[in-house]
């Protein structure tokens, strides 16, 4: 057996392997899935000497402990969290050399929700339809880690960053996300186009990877009837029966039936999948309809 892999030791209540995803597969049913915060991936990543398509683990909330075969170097970074190794202190936000055998701790999330585990030589599960990445709604990748599982790694493929911390953007404190009205915001009234503009919602706990779920004004519809189900963009906001807007986040079904009022900007997504529940949410506009 080889000695390039991790042993879980804490698997955390859900940690899953995410890479850039696999778009390109919608017209099979398949979503893009990929980290949700993308931007701390690709630091996690370029922290260990990693290519940019290197998998790396998602973790929710409350962190994972891990055990490495080999000395390997890892890097933490999205939700700040306490990072040890044997129980003592290491950096989070930057490079960190793990030994064999070590057991290294990320702890839970101090502010938003997800933290990015990168390894040097990257996560080796086997890839589905060309990415490693785990995806909740279609069952496709590998399974969310369980504790006592083991992940293979790859085999390094640089040097890691020289660098003590690197910086990044922190949680949001209040959630505001660029839209562009339509193509179904005709189905909703005038004065439900003016409250989702200018309306406070807030993250609902039943939020998870396949949408960003709120509570906060419903919005009425103009029109009652039924809507053939019909395709759904990332960041697309379906308002289902009960008027509240769902921003669909990686995992996220290829069709729907419900009405899209508008579709989020994608460089507003990486903050919404670190907003935790009762976070203030605002939609503003984009700037001219259709496009940003």
């Amino acid at each position: 057996m080889t000695d390039r892999a991790l042993s879980v030791v804490r698997a955390g209540a859900l940690t899953t392997v995410q890479d850039r995803g696999r778009p390109g597969h919608a017209h099979l049913g398949v979503p893009r899935s990929g980290a949700l915060d993308g931007p701390a991936a690709a630091l996690a990543n370029r922290l260990v000497g990693n290519g940019p398509d290197a998998a790396v683990l998602e973790t929710t909330l409350d962190g994972c402990s891990l055990r490495p075969r080999s000395a390997v170097t890892v890097a933490v970074t999205g939700a700040p969290c306490r990072v040890r190794v044997d129980g003592r202190p290491a950096a989070w936000g930057g490079p960190v050399r793990v030994r064999a055998g070590a057991v290294l701790d990320v702890g839970p999330a101090v502010l938003g929700v997800r933290a990015y585990v990168a390894v040097s030589g990257g996560v080796a599960v086997e890839p589905v339809l060309g990415s490693r990445s785990t995806d909740l709604l279609s069952g496709l990748g590998p399974a969310p880690l369980a504790d006592g599982a083991v992940l293979p790694l790859g085999t390094p493929a640089g040097v890691h960053a020289r660098v003590d911390v690197a910086p990044q953007a922190g949680p949001p404190s209040e959630l505001v996300l660029r839209v562009s009205l339509g193509p179904r915001d005709d189905w909703f009234t005038a004065g439900a186009v003016r409250r989702f503009l200018s309306g406070v919602f807030r993250v609902s706990p039943a939020s998870n990877r396949i949408g960003l779920r709120t509570a906060g004004p419903v919005l009425e519809r103009a029109r009652a009837e039924e809507l053939p189900s019909e395709g759904m963009v990332l960041g697309a906001v379906q308002v289902p029966p009960a008027g509240t807007p769902v921003i669909f986040l990686a995992d996220h079904p290829t069709t729907g039936g419900y009405p899209v009022i508008g579709v989020v900007h994608a460089d507003d997504l990486p903050a919404a999948a670190q907003a935790r529940p009762g976070t203030a949410v605002r939609f503003v506009a984009a700037r001219g309809r259709g496009g940003f």
